[in-house]
């Protein structure tokens, strides 16, 4: 294996945990409504099958602090509002009619400190991945340098190119980081 194809799966593997690390940012609330605060609740529907709740629902927001669910079936709209219950985020859907109306609440001092925690801590979760994946990154190239594929000159470029990749990952999960704070803290 070159060492331009260990950066690669490097850099794609690095890509993948930044994703994840979004992704896992938007469930988090900031007092505004988003989709994504209930989007990837599981529910289960059909008798015992799991699903997603943008598999089931369309979600909307017609108003800045509120959600609209509305389910394409009918049949699994306390399901999906049970769900949401259980999911112990704050919010508490009001049936109307073939529609979930969710309301979303201020966020007081308390909540919000606590989900800055929360987000500082799937930083932290995100940059230990991105980590590891330079340690792999790197044990691969020396496997290649003692089996005479590579050079000691281009392993030590390919460890560098390696920890550049790990230097730009780490910053962009620190400025996703500080941009989720700003926005969980704007009142």
């Amino acid at each position: 294996m070159s060492i331009d194809d260990i950066l690669l799966e490097c850099e794609e593997k690095m890509l993948k945990s930044e994703e994840h690390l979004a992704l896992e940012f938007n469930g988090v609330r900031t007092g505004k409504a988003s989709p994504s605060l209930i989007e990837n609740i599981v529910v289960e529907v059909y008798g015992g099958s799991h699903m997603r709740i943008r598999e089931l629902a369309g979600i909307t927001t017609p108003e800045p602090r509120q959600l609209l669910v509305q389910p394409w079936d009918n049949s699994t709209l306390v399901a999906i509002e049970k769900a949401i219950q259980k999911a112990n985020i704050g919010l508490n859907p009001m049936a109307q009619g073939r529609s979930l109306r969710i309301m979303i609440p201020d966020l007081s001092t308390e909540q919000r400190e606590k989900f800055v925690k929360a987000v500082k801590h799937m930083a932290e979760t995100g940059r230990v991945a991105i980590r590891h994946v330079r340690r792999e990154a790197i044990e691969h190239l020396k496997k290649e340098q003692k089996a005479s594929t590579i050079t000691e000159d281009e392993l030590e470029h390919g460890e560098k190119e390696v920890q550049n990749l790990t230097d730009k990952f780490i910053k962009k999960l620190d400025d996703h980081l500080h941009h989720k704070e700003k926005e969980i803290m704007t009142v």
